[in-house]
């Protein structure tokens, strides 16, 4: 049996900010950072083989906190980042809505017919992850995994385990900073233990944006 963990990187400027983030990158703030330490110290007394994690900053930096004082390996695979937003990222819901309320409007109710504007299709995102997510179950059977990604990433990850529709895609939970999903897998079966959990944020969780 594997069990994968999941976690979104903590609370950055631009989520402060509302402002969609994407493939551009904006530092952790000190919330964010204290977010990831309540996370690791969540996770202390679990042993992880490996943590997979996004190569953008917002993930590395949550991965480190996560990782320090612990030998765990951290690999950094591009497939984990973030949806690409195109045009939209450094923009404000606002802003974007004033361009193209259609499409920011299609992003958030129905992702199947959103047309990004130079940026990626829900689709080619699970194109990406899914078979990452494939070869980790295969290569760290009766393992611990640690993820570090980014919430369309994390959202594609679990709606994957549960077989849920790209129409179902938005259905609650929302992804708070540093909250914790957990999958056990075996014999080919999977198992949701956790989905977006942030009982141990207490009153730091609550900013929500991508």
């Amino acid at each position: 049996m594997i069990r994968l963990y999941i976690t979104r990187h903590g609370e950055t400027l631009w989520n402060t900010e509302m402002r969609m983030q994407g493939r551009k990158d904006s530092p952790l703030t000190e919330r964010g950072i204290q977010q990831a330490n309540l996370l690791k110290k969540r996770l202390e007394n679990i042993d992880f083989s490996v943590m997979y994690c996004s190569p953008l900053g917002r993930a590395v930096k949550t991965a480190k906190i996560l990782g320090d004082s612990r030998n765990i390996p951290i690999i950094k695979d591009d497939r984990l980042m973030e949806i690409d937003l195109g045009k939209w990222e450094g923009f404000n819901q606002k802003e974007i809505a004033e361009k193209n309320a259609e499409q920011l409007h299609n992003f958030w109710t129905n992702p199947r017919v959103y047309k990004p504007d130079h940026g990626e299709k829900f689709e080619q995102v699970r194109a990406r992850i899914i078979p990452l997510i494939k070869e980790i179950i295969n290569k760290y059977e009766d393992k611990n995994v640690l993820f570090v990604t980014h919430t369309v990433a994390l959202k594609t990850i679990m709606s994957y385990f549960e077989k849920r529709s790209l129409e179902e895609f938005w259905n609650a939970p929302h992804i708070h900073q540093a909250s914790l999903s957990e999958v056990e897998i075996q014999n080919g079966q999977a198992n949701i233990l956790l989905y977006g959990d942030s009982s141990h944020l207490g009153e730091v969780e609550k900013i929500r944006t991508i």
